[in-house]
């Protein structure tokens, strides 16, 4: 199983790059999850093409039909994982903690955004993803994972 993850579009429309990054990279995952500061209805609604999409809303996505349609959390079941998502939240360099305790360990993995900076760590027992911003740096997270729930997590540069 695939799980692309991506945060930090920062698009006030879909560009036509996302179009190639979509049909490269997202497109063929099992699940997406964006972990918020898509920013715009118009860049959600491109994203609600992808069977399994998951997203979750960003302290710059405050655009009303974002608001009624985004959580600041998620939690969902992939394959054999529990996951949960969030955009992040605080002063960077505090921010992959703060996501940690939030969730805690009973996940099998944490997704966040907000920083713009790639990061697979585990802290506090939780397995933390961010995969850095697609809209800033065209980077973005494809993790595989086995049936027996072994992850195996790529970075894409998508430029």
């Amino acid at each position: 199983m695939r799980l692309a993850v991506i945060s930090d579009t920062h698009l006030h429309s879909p560009e036509p790059w996302l179009e190639r990054v979509y049909n490269q990279w997202l497109a063929p995952a099992d699940v997406l999850v964006h972990c918020g500061d898509i920013t715009t209805f118009d860049t959600w609604s491109f994203f609600m093409q992808h069977d399994r999409f998951l997203c979750v809303r960003g302290n710059c996505d405050w655009e009303p039909r974002l608001v009624e349609q985004l959580d600041p959390m998620l939690t969902a079941q992939v394959g054999p994982l529990t996951i949960a998502a969030t955009h992040g939240w605080g002063p960077r360099s505090q921010v992959p903690v703060k996501v940690a305790q939030a969730f805690g360990p009973e996940y099998d993995l944490v997704c966040y955004g907000h920083t713009h900076a790639q990061d697979w760590s585990v802290i506090e027992g939780v397995q933390l993803l961010n995969p850095g911003s697609l809209g800033e740096s065209r980077s973005l997270a494809i993790v595989t994972i086995s049936d027996d729930g072994a992850m195996d997590c790529e970075f894409i540069d998508a430029s």
